[in-house]
């Protein structure tokens, strides 16, 4: 499954889309947006690199 952001958390700071090997996410409104769902490999480095816990792989 393709990474979730939980809005509500993510303080747009661009550690996903600069950390992502895939580039699943692209910034929009200094928001990730998961732009290609499908190439994710859910590696789990958006994971792991997010400072608030903003992003999960269910």
């Amino acid at each position: 499954m393709p990474p979730k952001v939980k809005e509500e958390s993510c303080t747009g700071c661009g550690r996903c889309e600069d950390i992502c090997p895939a580039g699943v996410y692209e910034l929009v409104d200094k928001k990730p947006n998961v732009k290609d769902p499908d190439e994710c490999t859910e590696c789990g480095a958006c994971v792991d690199n997010c400072a608030v816990e903003a992003i999960v792989l269910e």
